[in-house]
């Protein structure tokens, strides 16, 4: 039987409380400008209002145009990666191609977005599908690849065709790397499409901030940034339950 594992929360809460305390001293002192740094109540205050009204309505546009995007990503992700891994005659010639690729940030390749679809959603979509699909298809090629020999050999005995191959061993053997793929795509689909709303003035968070921040509105843009904070962290722990329900047969 597996011991337990000792659950990291209360250290996570205590840490979390000691920043939320720290910021709360710095704001009543007076030490930062209001106009730079709010304090946790103003913060609160403006992100309920906010909620309230059209910080939801551009919460909702964000929480839109990053699934989209991450979906696109993962499942292109997904496949590509998965044709790769299963082909060892591709393998050698696609690889020097990925690492190429892999290391551009999405935001170097906003430019040749813009000039390809302008300011348009389609850019932000497209800019998004660009930073995201790496993690997962990397993680992908990195899970096929690694199949255990023996069942290769259970494969060509039983003759299996690449694509039964890969859904009956090579994509549950994979699971595991996919799942952890996914969430690490999850969190830079947020992160560009922040940066794409603001550079495409797509309405959403990203332009939200933008907004307040040329008006100084602090306590605005502090709420956004929790907000924001709040979105990554959903879908974190969404992604988690889904890994431990899929590979719950394997862990026991």
């Amino acid at each position: 039987m597996k011991q337990a594992q000792p659950s990291h929360w209360p250290a996570s809460l205590g840490l979390l409380a000691a920043l939320l305390a720290l910021w709360w001293a710095i704001g009543r002192a007076g030490w930062v400008s209001p106009a730079f740094l709010p304090t946790p109540e103003a913060t609160a205050l403006s992100l309920i209002d906010g909620l309230r009204g059209d910080l939801l309505h551009a919460a909702l546009n964000t929480i839109g145009r990053l699934l989209l995007g991450w979906l696109l990503a993962s499942a292109a992700g997904v496949v590509l990666g998965a044709a790769i891994a299963s082909t060892a005659a591709l393998r050698p010639w696609v690889q020097p191609t990925l690492e190429f690729l892999r290391p551009l940030p999405a935001s170097a390749v906003m430019p040749l977005a813009i000039a390809l679809y302008g300011l348009s959603p389609a850019m932000v979509l497209a800019v998004i599908a660009f930073g995201a699909i790496w993690p997962t298809l990397l993680a992908t090629v990195h899970g096929v690849s690694s199949v255990e020999p023996r069942l290769l050999d259970v494969a060509r005995c039983l003759r299996l065709s690449r694509p039964a191959f890969l859904w009956k061993m090579g994509l549950p053997h994979a699971a595991p790397d996919i799942l952890a793929g996914l969430r690490l795509s999850l969190t830079v689909s947020l992160l560009v499409c922040t940066l794409g709303e603001m550079l495409a003035t797509q309405d959403g968070l990203g332009l939200t901030i933008l907004l307040a921040a040329r008006a100084y509105r602090a306590n605005e843009l502090f709420a956004c940034l929790v907000l924001l904070s709040l979105i990554g962290l959903a879908g974190h722990a969404l992604l988690v339950l889904a890994e431990h329900g899929l590979l719950r047969g394997r862990r026991a």
